[in-house]
């Protein structure tokens, strides 16, 4: 034990003397330990270096946390938090401060397994492995729910009643693994990984009651969060209490409170399933019936629209006996006109000449030629007319569709004209010359 030695009983120490002397007595009688106590009056200093008290309800002690030990702490102490520091219980000379030097720290009363669990979550959550945008989401209704967990596991009977009562249609398979124990989590990475590679089940549920976190231990090991990650079907986990959080929940893509959470969560009601898919029929429904009856009534307008060819035919023939018959009145009428003239002309003639013999013979052959004339205007505008009515008859649609040709339309009637305008997969309506057929576009040849 270390001790003040003086010469003489008498002597006279400095100040430095004495509290180096006790500096060195407590460092010789206490070595490192550990301490308990609350964080109070925490200040950070510039050079970065911590200074606070440690105390509990009947004392306190000034404490001290160099930088270069304070920056691999792994975590930012605050005030009030509770901790364990492992401590050289010593003497700040220059003031004569009795302090602790502090090694390390932890929170108190969750020790190194806790102080391990957090820097594994804070290494893989930098890492990556936690991202949101990494999350699959889950099936809307699975078909097979695979369930990762022992056998004996009180988790497993609570996810099966739950599952049967909401919704017995759904299959289970169950995975059976130790959830607690040396090895537990590279088994239940085994297994969720061979689930994976046989594609039974359309989604995981990695499940087990609550406990200690040193029961919990098997889901707070690496191997079992890249495994959760790396398989082939979304993971859903119910690990513990409402309170626990395991690595295991940040790697799954869907953390439950409980077991009978998850449970609940993959298997919806039958009978909310059931009134969803009734009302999504009758909505189904109501808008096939608008839709037929506005496709109804748009079909009504176009018949109203379209025009059958024969129809248009049968016009432009009636137009055409109309010309025809106002081609022959007036040829009539002017031949009418031209003979009365010339009757004009022969009474005068006759008046005012008295060769009115000769004159009637210049008479008749004018009336001959005239007749002629008029015959053979006529029969040039009868034959110009036939030529017409032939050409007409010659270009009317029927004849063009009586020479093998077709007519398509789109769907609202209109004709269509270029193939550039069709688009591949476009209904079509063929019209022949006799009857008609549906179409479908397959090839364009532009």
């Amino acid at each position: 034990m270390a001790r003040v030695s003086t010469d003489l009983p008498g002597e006279i120490l400095s100040v430095s003397a004495l509290n180096r002397s006790v500096r060195d007595l407590l460092e010789h009688r206490f070595p490192l330990l550990w301490v308990a106590g609350e964080i109070s009056n925490l200040s950070i200093a510039r050079s970065g270096h911590a200074y606070f008290s440690l105390k509990d309800d009947e004392a306190q002690v000034r404490c001290v946390m160099y930088r270069h030990r304070l920056q691999y702490l792994g975590w930012a102490p605050s005030e009030g938090m509770k901790v364990e520091v492992q401590a050289l219980v010593t003497l700040y000379e220059p003031r004569g401060d009795f302090q602790l030097n502090l090694e390390t720290m932890r929170r108190a009363g969750r020790g190194a397994l806790f102080e391990a669990y957090l820097r594994l979550r804070d290494r893989l959550e930098k890492e990556g492995l936690f991202a949101q945008a990494a999350k699959r989401p889950l099936p809307v209704l699975a078909r097979c729910v695979g369930v990762v967990t022992s056998l004996q596991a009180a988790a497993l009977r609570d996810v099966l009643s739950t599952m049967a009562r909401r919704n017995p249609s759904i299959d289970v398979l169950i995975y059976p693994v130790p959830v607690q124990g040396e090895g537990a989590a590279a088994k239940i990475a085994a297994a969720i990984e061979r689930a994976g590679e046989r594609g039974e089940c359309d989604v995981l549920l990695l499940a087990r009651g609550g406990g200690s976190i040193e029961d919990l231990w098997a889901f707070n090991e690496e191997v079992l969060a890249r495994a959760i990650r790396a398989c082939a079907v979304p993971v859903v986990t119910g690990i513990g209490h409402e309170t626990d959080f395991t690595i295991a929940d940040f790697a799954a893509d869907v953390r439950a409170h409980t077991p009978t959470a998850a449970a609940e969560l993959l298997s919806p009601e039958r009978a909310a399933l059931l009134e969803r898919i009734g009302s999504l029929a009758r909505r189904t429904r109501r808008r096939a019936m608008r839709a037929l009856e506005t496709r109804m009534q748009l079909l009504d307008h176009l018949t109203r629209r379209l025009e059958h060819p024969a129809a248009r035919l049968r016009a432009q023939g009636e137009t055409l006996a109309g010309l025809q018959r106002r081609l022959s009145q007036s040829v009539a009428r002017a031949l009418e006109d031209r003979r009365w003239r010339l009757e004009a002309i022969a009474h005068r003639r006759r008046a005012q000449s008295p060769r009115l013999a000769e004159l009637e013979r210049l008479v008749s052959a004018l009336a001959l030629r005239a007749t002629s004339g008029a015959k053979g205007v006529l029969e040039r505008a009868g034959a110009r007319i036939g030529a017409l009515a032939s050409s007409l008859d010659h270009l009317g649609p029927m004849r063009v569709l009586e020479r093998g040709y077709s007519v398509a339309a789109r769907a609202d009637g209109s004709l269509v004209r270029d193939s550039a305008a069709l688009a591949i997969g476009e209904p079509l309506s063929l019209r022949f010359a006799r009857g008609g057929a549906k179409a479908r576009v397959e090839v364009k040849d532009n």
